[in-house]
């Protein structure tokens, strides 16, 4: 299985903090466990790859299972994996993100303050997982993106 960082916005903040305080009275010893944050800056998005996204949550139009392909930064393919999935790729195919886009929501939702806003990463560095709860006693304004089969392109 897969070793994954998830780490809530608050959660970050005390972390932040703890190690802050940390450094000042010790030397080394941070080597073996990066700052969550470390593995999101050290993936860069390639240009063209597929993967497969699986959205749930919330009521918004990108409900279901999707796989899909990016050119030079762009979604030129996606297939619907489910029923969800081919009424979102029929209807609005416009919707259909690349990771970036996700990783943008993700970054928007921390600027916004949202109650929830956490990122898994995989060894490699692209998210695998993105949570995202706006408000906390909200109904329907939630989003979960579980990207999995991440191949970037040869080339």
């Amino acid at each position: 299985m897969t070793a994954m960082t998830a780490v809530p916005v608050s959660a970050r903040v005390v972390f932040r903090a703890v190690l802050a305080v940390g450094l000042v009275g010790a030397v080394a010893g941070c080597a073996d466990e990066p700052e969550p944050e470390a593995t999101a800056s050290s993936w860069r998005e390639p240009d063209s790859y597929t993967y497969t996204l699986r959205s749930s949550e919330g009521e918004r139009s990108l409900i279901g299972a999707f796989r899909i392909t990016v050119r030079d930064g762009a979604v030129v393919k996606a297939v619907g994996l489910d029923d969800s999935g081919r009424r979102v790729v029929d209807d609005v195919p416009d919707t259909v993100p690349t990771i970036g886009e996700l990783l943008g929501e993700w970054r928007q939702a921390r600027r916004d303050d949202a109650d929830k806003a956490e990122v898994e990463y995989a060894r490699d560095g692209h998210p695998e997982r993105i949570s995202l709860d706006w408000m906390e006693n909200a109904i329907d304004d939630e989003a979960l993106y579980v990207i999995s089969d991440f191949e970037p392109a040869d080339g």
